[in-house]
């Protein structure tokens, strides 16, 4: 669907100011909530609320509220979102102004990661009991042998492994398994778990969901299993996921539905508050993956989701 003269006009107007420019320009990568867009900028929050108010409105920008947080990114789908990626190809990232900004950004980042990190390395021990504070574990890991019953499963990747626990659950089932995870604690402890238990075919290593050191299409089932709410960019962990998967490969998410427990990201560094069925779909769609199958369960507090992707 083609731009109206209108609209046209209408984007390249809001996009036409420094500030502004500067603003599309941090969203080449991810999402973000003002709070953090005030420190990378160092302007007042109503005047950046304004910003993004008219970046919004021209549709260059979306945003979406979680509880008390709303985070905005790049616009997804449609002919404004190709006019924002194109922009995003003339910005001069090399100038002076725009370095300084991507360097606070990184800093910004950084903070995050640190305080998620942080949250690992002091529930290390404790993570599977924590996650079962909130999700039936038991009753999760027997719908996903049963889900994966059928499945052709050669090589399989767990992405955010925690303590290996994934791992253990189909080491039976394939011939070869990989878990990656940022936090060296986090695979010390699952390294210590797979060698507990003889699993030999198993093995874990540090590495990012977002740049996979994994050749294209080399695995036949990717897990993320209550990973993607402490994703910066969920998408993005997605369409790397499609990179290295086999043509009618698998891809599994489980993680919660959309809830209001502020908690979570407080007290334990959850980026989202959980994702919709809408959500999952449509970046599903945007990266070459089906949804064939989307199972819940009910919890005392949390719903959480399983859904089952295929790799066309």
């Amino acid at each position: 669907m083609e731009l109206s003269l209108e609209d046209l006009l209408g984007a390249l107007k809001a996009a036409g100011e420094e500030t502004r420019l500067r603003i599309l320009a941090l969203f080449k990568t991810g999402e973000l909530t003002v709070t953090e867009l005030v420190s990378v900028l160092r302007q007042s929050q109503p005047r950046i609320s304004r910003h993004l108010r008219l970046l919004c409105e021209a549709g260059l920008l979306e945003r979406h509220r979680e509880g008390t947080w709303i985070f905005y990114r790049l616009a997804d789908g449609g002919a404004k979102s190709k006019l924002a990626k194109a922009l995003l190809g003339y910005i001069p990232y090399s100038d002076q102004i725009l370095q300084h900004d991507q360097e606070r950004l990184a800093e910004v980042k950084k903070e995050r990661d640190k305080k998620a990190a942080k949250y690992f390395r002091e529930n290390a021990e404790n993570w599977d009991k924590i996650r079962s504070l909130y999700v039936p574990e038991k009753q999760v890991e027997e719908y996903l042998l049963k889900i994966s019953a059928d499945m052709e499963i050669k090589d399989l990747l767990d992405v955010g492994t925690g303590t290996g626990r994934m791992l253990e659950l189909f080491a039976g089932r394939v011939a070869h398994g990989t878990g990656i995870d940022l936090s060296r604690d986090m695979l010390a402890i699952a390294r210590s778990h797979l060698e507990n238990k003889a699993i030999s075919h198993m093995q874990v290593r540090q590495g990012d969901m977002y740049d996979l050191a994994l050749k294209d299409e080399s695995m036949d089932l990717v897990l993320f299993h209550q990973v993607l709410h402490f994703a910066d960019d969920p998408l993005a962990a997605i369409k790397e996921t499609s990179r290295i998967l086999r043509p009618g490969g698998n891809v599994i998410i489980v993680d919660f539905l959309p809830h209001k427990l502020e908690k979570l990201r407080e007290e334990y560094a959850h980026r989202r508050l959980g994702f919709s069925n809408k959500e999952v779909t449509d970046w599903c769609k945007m990266t070459g993956l089906q949804i064939t199958s989307m199972e819940t369960m009910r919890g005392s507090e949390l719903d959480i989701a399983i859904w089952v992707a295929t790799k066309k």
